[in-house]
């Protein structure tokens, strides 16, 4: 199909110098996909004739990024791109890698062995475009299909089940119908892949356009072998005027409630997910969760501990659940004291957690809610424009200017520090260094 695709510069350097030296050479894969969509492509990949060492002959600068499997990066001013020789797999042991990777000179055989219709197209300015299992049918239509037999491709590589829910998110697409059965036949398989590629596939999942998405891994029976945790929300029903969902599916509204923030996107997730084991039916028959934020928190860190997420993201997670309940009275005071108490880092993200819960429950006072929230962060912003104190580092006075007004190093420093601080949240005009060595010496006599 002869379809006109804008390739960078020195893309075209490299196809242009692989069939100067006699080879066949293309754009392959998402980038292709993505040109198509009109989109800006994060990556070019390469798919060519030439094998590893050709293709290290042509050019002057190349790392053996994946040499066994016919990867070489091609490096151009400091800019790398991955260029692989057409291959076909061998037979998958391991629900992800092949025994034995052959080598190919047909693009057909290459295109053949990958997961999708949308990423198996090829494209270089003097064909155009090859599309030899209706990608382009499929992007037209929104459908996400596996190439060839879909069990085949599924048992090929486990991974593969979850990638066609996240391109789903991603591209607001449905899963073509024999690609649907495959994986909820298949899903189990997901058990024998690494909690790291799980979870690569989850945050770009949760970033994506449509989060919500997520409902369709628990339909399909995805969560159940990675995030178990889900199905029970799914499952628990939430009897209560605030609420008109299950705990699953106020998650999925409080996800398409948020920015497409990582950290805030999973807290959003996990922030009630702790309910079903909190859940008490009173005898009138409404449910109530007391207790649930703390399970919840406990349960998330635990979930993305066995998803080997990074502290980072950990901690920042556990604190937006943390205080997403916590009341806030909407004034200037209490708001100073809840922002050193959150830590003004994480703050904002707690507003927007609080928010999107707020949007995810039922009508029942949602406006008095909204309209508390938004008193909360006009009184944040004012206490951020005034640059009033809100934490030890704003004190106009340091450990050091105590220890030289007198105050024994050690612990005192600390709890005269906090006395301080306190006052100052109580009165920022106290924030001066006259007046904080005065009150110091005060809470010395």
């Amino acid at each position: 199909m002869k379809m006109q695709i804008q390739l960078p510069e020195k893309v075209k350097y490299i196809i242009n110098k692989l069939e100067a030296a006699g080879y066949e050479a293309y754009a392959v894969g998402g980038c292709v996909r993505d040109s198509v969509l009109g989109r800006r492509p994060d990556d070019w990949d390469i798919t060519t004739s030439a094998t590893p060492m050709q293709i290290k002959a042509v050019f002057h600068r190349t790392i053996d990024t994946g040499i066994r499997h016919g990867t070489v990066t091609v490096m151009l001013e400091h800019e790398g791109f991955e260029v692989t020789t057409y291959r076909i797999d061998g037979e998958y042991e391991d629900n992800r890698h092949p025994k034995e990777v052959v080598f190919t000179a047909s693009l057909r055989e290459d295109l053949k062995r990958r997961d999708f219709t949308i990423n198996a197209m090829a494209y270089n300015d003097a064909c155009g475009l090859v599309d030899e299992f209706g990608g382009i049918a499929d992007l037209e239509t929104g459908i996400v299909r596996c190439v060839g037999d879909a069990g085949e491709r599924f048992t090929e590589d486990a991974l593969r089940i979850l990638r066609a829910v996240r391109f789903s998110a991603q591209l607001g697409f449905e899963i073509e119908g024999a690609t649907k059965r495959a994986i909820e036949q298949l899903a189990p398989n997901l058990a024998h892949i690494s909690a790291e590629r799980v979870q690569a596939e989850l945050v770009k999942l949760l970033i994506s356009p449509n989060p919500d998405y997520m409902r369709t891994a628990y339909s399909l029976g995805i969560t159940k072998v990675v995030l178990p945790e889900l199905d029970t929300a799914f499952e628990t029903a939430q009897n209560n005027p605030h609420h008109m969902y299950t705990v699953g599916e106020h998650l999925m509204h409080g996800l398409v409630n948020t920015k497409p923030d990582k950290c805030l996107r999973i807290a959003a997730l996990f922030h009630d997910i702790g309910k079903p084991a909190s859940r008490k039916t009173d005898s009138d028959g409404t449910d109530h969760f007391h207790g649930h934020v703390e399970i919840s928190e406990e349960m998330a860190v635990k979930i993305l501990k066995r998803l080997k997420f990074d502290n980072d993201t950990i901690t920042r997670v556990r604190i937006y659940i943390r205080y997403h309940d916590r009341q806030i009275e909407p004034d200037e005071r209490s708001v100073r004291r809840a922002v050193s108490k959150i830590g003004e880092a994480y703050f904002d993200g707690v507003l927007a957690l609080k928010r999107a819960d707020c949007l995810s429950q039922s009508t029942y006072m949602r406006e008095d809610k909204l309209d508390r929230l938004d008193k909360i962060r006009a009184l944040y912003l004012g206490i951020l424009e005034k640059n009033q104190c809100v934490s030890l580092k704003d004190l106009k006075i340091s450990g050091n200017d105590l220890i030289c007004a007198g105050v024994p190093q050690g612990r005192k420093i600390g709890e005269v520090l906090g006395r301080l601080l306190e006052d100052v949240l109580e009165e920022p005009s106290h924030n001066t260094r006259e007046y904080l060595l005065e009150r110091a010496k005060a809470l010395q006599a």
